[in-house]
């Protein structure tokens, strides 16, 4: 399995972004889809993640009414609109797959079994 994290770029404070998977070598649509995000200094950190059917999304407490998730089965793509960008978002960002057949929590990286090479995101105050 590979995935393609694409759509990063420099953008100023205020702006929006939206960030792309895309899942290639087999089907992921019985996986929860995860982003997450590293800036420098720091440990990666948990951003958004969705089920499989997109019934359920969830959210770091630092994006929650600022980022949307969503996917698209058909296209094996899922998707994270970052709107009302702050400096504190820059970091690279990642996307991950998650077995259905895992642990249950979304929010811890070590969970996810597959990962994107990362895109990254910079926001100038």
């Amino acid at each position: 399995v590979q995935l393609q994290a694409s759509g990063g770029g420099l953008v100023q404070a205020g702006d929006s972004l939206r960030l792309s998977c895309a899942a290639s070598g087999r089907t992921l649509s019985s996986y929860v889809m995860g982003w997450f995000r590293q800036a420098p200094g720091k440990e990666r950190e948990f951003v958004a993640a969705i089920t499989w059917r997109g019934d359920s999304t969830y959210f770091a407490d630092s994006v929650k009414g600022r980022f949307t998730i969503s996917r698209d089965n058909a296209k094996n793509t899922v998707y994270l609109q970052m709107n009302s960008l702050k400096a504190e978002d820059t970091a690279v960002y990642y996307c991950g797959a998650k077995s259905p057949y895992g642990p249950s929590t979304v929010v811890a990286g070590t969970t996810y079994d597959y990962w994107g090479q990362g895109t990254q995101v910079t926001v100038s105050s």
